[in-house]
């Protein structure tokens, strides 16, 4: 028998890399290997792939070149912007707090709790969301008080895709308390939205190489180091950069959002087709908002059906998904982004599309997806 070749549909934990990144890197490893901070032949060569790196991802971006650093992953991004405001705003004896949405991404609570643990400030003010995993720009306002420190709202869910109103949350703030904005899950597929104070984003879900994040920084942001200094170029940063990750990692981004307009307007259509055909499965909650999202990502959860068992089900059908917090997939823990919003948190699947998935492995799923569903259900006797 032969059997059709294994779909990868996980593209939000990561995408292979990008053609445009893989030739870059091979070039970049041979003249990016020195220290961009000295100033023999070798280091010039790789403070100025460095250099071209930046300006490349602030052309992406729409950003100033000073205002992109590399870090050592999204995750790294993530907790120096957000720490980094706060270090900003710190006062002797008054430590600050933060206001987060309901359904950040772990890395934010994970660097809002430790923030609290070692300052001793309260904790972090949750804002609830909507059924579709929205925020509210009023709510967020109502729950900033005197010692909110920084305001944290992602540019888009990553695990549902619901975009968030950045730009409007950021008008109601007026400029009083910093914003915040992981768009790790957005970078690449969307225009970076407004109104950031400090933003982060990661490489390899834009087809970059895994270990390179980017943090951006506001020019005139008060942002200060929330961990011990490095004499590097950028003080934004420590340790050692990766200058041919870098590079690699602009090369992917400015070809993606080149090529983002065609790619996004396939993918959406492929996941309003997946929408459709989950939806006529019984006992199933299709979530996120249908129209205003990432491009790629889709998750729904059906009742009465263990999600690890859904997982290895498809993926012996071969289709791989996440399940379970996009976040913590490997454990398997209940969703606090589908709790937060209401959905089911059990049987649930999170599929994001390759720039390569097509029309074929999307009715190959919906094929074989209902038969593998009453399977499950039939087990325990439902």
């Amino acid at each position: 028998m032969i059997y059709p070749a294994p779909v990868d549909l996980d593209a939000a934990s990561g995408e292979p890399m990008h053609p445009a990144a893989r030739s870059v890197l091979d070039a970049a490893l041979e003249r990016g290997w020195a220290d961009p901070r000295r100033l023999h032949r070798h280091a010039r060569d790789a403070r100025l792939l460095l250099d071209n790196a930046r300006e490349v991802v602030a052309e992406s971006l729409g950003v100033r070149r000073d205002e992109v650093t590399f870090t050592s992953s999204g995750t790294d991004a993530v907790h120096r912007g957000l720490l980094g405001l706060l270090e900003g705003r710190a006062r002797p004896g008054a430590a600050a707090t933060c206001t987060l949405s309901a359904v950040e991404h772990s890395a934010v609570l994970h660097a809002a709790s430790w923030h609290a643990r070692r300052t001793g400030a309260d904790d972090a003010v949750l804002v609830p969301v909507d059924r579709h995993g929205r925020v509210s720009p009023a709510a967020v306002q109502q729950a900033v008080g005197p010692r909110t420190g920084v305001v944290a709202v992602q540019a888009a869910n990553h695990e549902v895709g619901t975009v968030q109103p950045v730009a409007e949350v950021a008008a109601a703030l007026e400029g009083r308390t910093p914003l915040f904005v992981d768009a790790c899950a957005s970078t690449g597929r969307l225009d970076l939205p407004g109104g950031w104070d400090a933003a982060a984003a990661s490489a390899h879900k834009w087809g970059g190489p895994a270990g390179v994040g980017v943090l951006l920084v506001r020019k005139g942001a008060r942002w200060a180091t929330p961990f011990p200094g490095d004499d590097r170029v950028d003080e934004r940063a420590s340790g050692f950069e990766n200058v041919p990750a870098a590079l690699a990692a602009a090369a992917a981004l400015r070809a993606v959002v080149e090529g983002r307009a065609e790619v996004g307007a396939r993918q959406h259509a492929l996941v309003a087709r997946v929408r459709e055909g989950v939806a006529g499965v019984p006992d199933v909650d299709v979530v996120g908002d249908p129209d205003d999202r990432l491009p790629h990502l889709v998750t729904f959860s059906f009742l009465y059906v263990d999600g690890e068992a859904l997982v290895h089900e498809l993926d012996r059908h071969g289709f791989g998904v996440a399940s379970g917090s996009a976040c913590s997939s490997s454990t398997f823990e209940p969703s606090h982004v589908l709790a937060a919003m209401g959905a089911l948190t059990h049987g649930n699947v999170r599929l994001s599309l390759h720039r390569t998935t097509t029309d074929e492995d999307v009715e190959r799923l919906l094929g074989v997806l209902p038969g593998i569903v009453a399977d499950l259900r039939a087990r325990v006797g439902m």
